[in-house]
Parts: structure tokens; sequence; C-alpha cells
């Protein structure tokens, strides 16, 4: 506009059209053409320089501001939504569909002039939104695609570690961590430490739908597993998923894993890590320069833009680092005990429960038992496989003898059956080390020294010895040698005397 302008000008002081093209350093043709559009316009020259650029270029090129319609590219604009969805499906290809277009349209298009405007088309759905980040308002976090790997000290065996990034969008301050599995505890654990890293909470933590977060990918309403429920009620933060198969929702995750391969990984490719330990720390340092590291044509890095905007607008850290709790079901038995199966450790409920399914909830430190909703049954967890934690009152009021073998002790049972002798002390020890209920434990060795008080200790012991030869030893055991009067039969040891040692009897070190 402002060549033609000129053009006008020139023209009103009188040049013509050759002098005009030489001063402009135009074709004279193209000073022809506007001379004769301004000629056609039917105004005066004067009048056409008063004219704003939109008003003028509307006069000069009104005829080419006509579009020349196509009836095929009519039709075809009205096709190629549906073409580019088909296209997204699998194995379709241009040529299959431009095939199908000219069966449907015979004179249409041909396979270029197709795929020319098909291109123009998809071009269009890769147009990109620029995001302004509220300070604190998110945190972004994603697994790296390449692991690190790990090798055995001793065997060279090779682990290969996940690493996480976490990022804060609105001044990329970024915080990475290997982990020795991508399991959901190990996950929370590293958010944990991302957010201690970052001395406060976003107000949300978005993820890309992984599987130890999202139960359920939805785009607009997810279902989020129990455990990372519990991890954002905690912190106070709201979870958030990307929608499926679009990553630019999280860009600045995505791009911050590129920025981690280059400025991190790079710099680690030729050190070899026997320790995850070891690994960490050599991130953590590399981690230290890349946020301290200025922007590209910027005076600030990363820690300057979150120290100056964002960390006094995050949300306070709560007083404990979130713990995992998980939850199982399981059966009350008839000893109204219910068992947690990570530990093989037995705990008591109100007899009241037994037959019913409960609700046992566990973290590292506590066991809660939930009747429905109802907490029935709290302890501190005990990790002895095979023991067990019982409260008298949870026991039935008719098992007064319950509540007296709560007042027994193993070294009660040992005095008592060291003083009757040394084959009932053997008999009493071995049944106190089968790690049974300490309730049937401590019945077995009671009923052994009640079987004394019935029968006599002489013949409990000499039963007991008898006994302690075998391969297991119970209550019933000697209940039934004392029964059968066996206690009194001779010993195998009794009909056939041990063979006395002497010089021509070899012994097991001869067959060595």
């Amino acid at each position: 506009m402002l060549q033609i302008k000129r053009i006008l000008q020139l023209k009103s002081n009188g040049k013509s059209n050759r002098e005009i093209a030489q001063e402009l350093h135009l074709a004279r043709n193209t000073v022809n053409f506007y001379v004769k559009q301004f000629t056609d316009i039917g105004k005066g020259l004067c009048d056409l320089l008063q004219l704003n650029d939109q008003e003028l270029s509307s006069l000069v090129y009104k005829e080419s501001s006509v579009p020349q319609t196509d009836w095929r590219f009519t039709d075809l604009q009205k096709r190629i939504p549906d073409l580019g969805d088909e296209l997204q499906k699998p194995h379709a290809t241009r040529m299959i569909l431009w095939e199908e277009y000219q069966r449907k349209v015979p004179d249409g298009y041909g396979y270029t002039q197709f795929c020319e405007h098909l291109n123009r088309f998809l071009e269009t759905r890769k147009a990109v939104m620029l995001f302004d980040h509220e300070p604190a308002a998110s945190m972004m976090f994603d697994f790296a695609g390449d692991k690190i790997p790990l090798v055995d000290e001793n065997t060279g065996e090779i682990t290969w570690c996940p690493v996480l990034v976490c990022v804060l969008p609105f001044s990329s301050f970024t915080y990475i961590e290997a982990l020795p599995t991508a399991n959901r505890e190990q996950l929370l654990k590293a958010l944990n430490n991302a957010l201690d890293y970052f001395g406060g909470v976003p107000r949300s933590a978005k993820t890309d739908n992984m599987a130890q977060v999202v139960k359920k990918s939805n785009r607009y309403e997810p279902a989020f597993d129990e455990l990372a429920m519990q991890w954002s009620l905690h912190y106070g933060t709201t979870l958030m998923a990307s929608r499926v198969r679009k990553p630019r929702d999280k860009a600045s995750a995505e791009s911050h894993v590129n920025a981690v391969y280059n400025r991190i990984y790079a710099a680690l490719r030729n050190e070899v890590f026997h320790y995850i330990e070891r690994m960490n720390q050599a991130l953590r340092l590399e981690l230290e320069k890349f946020n301290a590291r200025n922007f590209q044509r910027l005076d600030y890095n990363r820690r300057d833009r979150f120290l100056l905007h964002e960390k006094e607008l995050l949300l306070p850290l709560p007083t404990e680092p979130f713990v995992p709790k998980n939850k199982v079901q399981a059966k009350v038995q008839r000893n109204y005990h219910v068992t947690l199966g990570e530990d093989w450790h037995h705990y008591s409920v109100p007899f009241q429960n037994i037959g019913k399914t409960v609700a046992i909830v566990y973290d590292t430190d506590h066991v809660e038992i939930y009747l429905n909703t109802i907490r029935i049954a709290s302890y501190r967890r005990d990790y002895e496989r095979n023991g067990h934690t019982t409260l008298a009152e949870h026991m039935p009021p008719d098992h007064n003898h319950f509540a007296q073998i709560k007042g027994y002790t193993a070294e009660y049972f040992k005095e008592k059956a060291v003083a009757i002798g040394s084959n009932t002390s053997g008999v009493v020890g071995r049944i106190l080390e089968q790690k049974m209920f300490v309730e049937q434990t401590f019945n077995s060795c009671l009923g052994i020294l009640r079987l004394g008080e019935k029968y006599g200790n002489d013949r409990l012991e000499a039963a007991c010895k008898r006994a302690i030869a075998g391969y297991k030893v119970t209550y019933m055991v000697i209940k039934n040698i004392l029964e059968r009067n066996l206690d009194k039969a001779p010993s195998e040891q009794d009909l056939f005397p041990r063979i006395p040692h002497h010089e021509n009897i070899r012994g097991a070190e001869t067959y060595q």
C-alpha cells in the first residue's frame, strides 16, 4: 500500500508512468496496471490519497478479492474432516483414502491435489496453545523414558532404574530422583522427596495417566488409585491427569525430560553406579547445576525465578511426610484373630466378629481393623512372622482360662518343667519353640504340667523321655503314652542295649 500511495502522489504531481517506474524501481507494466485501476475507480487522485489503507485496498483489488470457486474444492472441504479421522485409524493410508474418494467422486481431484488439501487440513490440527502458568499452581511429574543402569558390584548384573522428573511449570524449577522400582510405594516416596525439595506444596499435581496413580483414565473424570488419593489428601493438593495420548497437556514435563537428558544424563554418561544412593547423589549434584544455569538469552535461572516469585506462594508442608496405607480383606477366624498376610502376623478382634469379613488398613507403623466403617481394633504394627498380638478384652467371657494363661510366661513353664525333670523340660522347650498362637502354646504346656498332677511327676518324666525321642512332641502324644501305660513299658534302648564303644567299632568318620 505504501508503493500504491507513492504512485498516486507522483501521478498527481504530473509524472509520467515511465518516470514513476524509474523512480520507484518498478516495472512499467506494474505502474500501468495501478494507474488503470485508479482511472477505473472514477475518483480523483487527491480523493484516493485521503483514503486509509483498507479502503484503498478494497477499491484497487476489488476484482481479485472475489475468490474463484471450484466445485471440487467445496466438495472436498466437506469430506476432509472425516478423511482426517479415517487417516488416524490403523493401516489407513492416503492412497486408500484417495481411491475411496475417487469411487465416490470420479471427476474429483487427482492424488497429488488430494494429498495437498488433506495435508493443509492436518496442519491446522497441529496448532499449539501458549499457556501462562500461574506460580505455585501446579507440579507436573513423569518418568523419563531412558533409565539409568545400576551394576551389581559382585556379579555385574545390570538393573535399570527408572527416573522420576518433577517440574513446576511457572519457574521450570526441577527435581529428579532415581528409584529402585517404579511401583506405587516408591513413586509416592519420591513425590514426598520432591515436595520436600521444593519446600512447599503446589495446588495441583498433574500426571500422564501412569498406572501407579490413575486407576481408570477418562478425559473428564479420571479415577485415581486410592493410595494416590490418600497422598493428595495428606498434602492438600489436587491430582490431575492429562488426556490420553495428549503429551502437550503436560508439555513442561515432556520438555524437561529432554533437558534432563542433555544436561544431566549426558554429564554422567561415563559414570558406573553400584549403589542407588550414590546414583542419586550424582543426580542431585548435576540437578543443582541445572537449576542454577541461566535461561538462554536471559540473566536469571530456574532457582532465581522460583525463589523470587513462586516459593512463597506454595502451600506449607505437613509436619510429617505421607506414609502409604494399604488395605486388604480378611475373615475373622474361630480363634477371633485375623492374619496380615504381608507379615503373616495375627491380630485379635472382638470375638463377636468371628466369621465376619473385615478390612485391615495398615502402613509401616500401624495396623487398623475395620468392620464396614467402624474401627474395631488398632495396633502398633508387629513384623514378627507367625507372631501374634492379642488383647484380653477381645476374648469371650467364658474363656476364663485364657485370661489365666495371659498371666503366664514362657519362663514360668520352663521353671515348672525343670523342677519335674530334664525330659519334661525338654518337651516343654520344644513346644514353646513351635511358634503357635500364645494361647495354644501355653495351653499345651499347662496341660502337660497338669498331667503330672494326675499321673505323678515320675510317670510324666518317663512319658516325656519316651516322647522326646520321636519326631513330633505334643500334649496329646504325652497324654496317650500315659493313658496306655506306655511309660511303664521298656523302651527299645532297654530291649536292645547299646553296644559299648571299643576300638573295633568304626565311626562315621571312617566313611568320609
